[in-house]
């Protein structure tokens, strides 16, 4: 008999995301708050795809394991990451 087990963990990430920066990266400031400079506009959705594909080097996962939740048209975004 063979069992074999999948956990899967969520994380839940609040983070403050700052479009048309000149350097691309991500930070975290003295109070810990993560921060995410991209060099996208905020225009079509384009920021928020530079973003989980910012968190997604960042935290060493695939795209598709980063999810926007909230903050879609806002600075402040909560992303789940699996």
């Amino acid at each position: 008999m063979s069992i074999s087990f999948c956990y899967n963990f969520f994380v839940k990430v609040a983070i403050i995301t700052h479009p048309n920066s000149k350097k691309p990266r991500t930070e975290k400031d003295l109070l810990g708050s993560l921060h995410v400079y991209v060099s996208e506009p905020p225009l079509e959705g384009k920021a928020n795809q530079a973003v989980i594909k910012s968190l997604a080097e960042y935290f060493k996962v695939k795209k598709n394991q980063v999810r926007l939740l909230s903050g879609e048209k806002s600075k402040n975004k909560i992303v789940e990451i699996e």
